[in-house]
């Protein structure tokens, strides 16, 4: 291979690295504290004790967000599949949405039953 060929490769490659953060922007995710789960995190319904706080401070939330980053990164991988097959909103809803909504949806110390 010639060096423009590997240029050219190069430039291709970082492109569509771009493309592909650029499309993981572009998904809407909207968090709200109502979501259609069954659970619900509102501080209205339970008055979360200190311990349970520090508990989803230090345990749960962490956890909650790798799960939104992998769940993230698994649904930006397989998007070129759920695309053509029509599940693109299903995927980005049970891999983005509703991890997000656990971390950010819910009052601090409202633990998931």
């Amino acid at each position: 291979m010639t060096s423009l060929q590997l240029i050219a490769i190069s430039y291709t490659v970082r492109l569509s690295q771009y493309l592909i953060f650029a499309l993981a922007l572009s998904v809407p995710v909207t968090v709200t504290a109502t979501d259609t789960n069954e659970q619900s995190y509102s501080a209205h319904e339970q008055q979360p004790t200190a311990e349970q706080m520090i508990i989803d401070g230090l345990i749960y939330r962490p956890l909650f967000l790798a799960g939104t980053i992998v769940g993230t990164a698994i649904f930006i991988a397989t998007l070129p599949f759920s695309l053509p097959g029509g599940n693109a909103d299903d995927a980005g809803n049970r891999l983005v949405i509703e991890p997000a909504s656990a971390t950010f949806g819910r009052c601090l110390g409202c633990l998931p039953e």
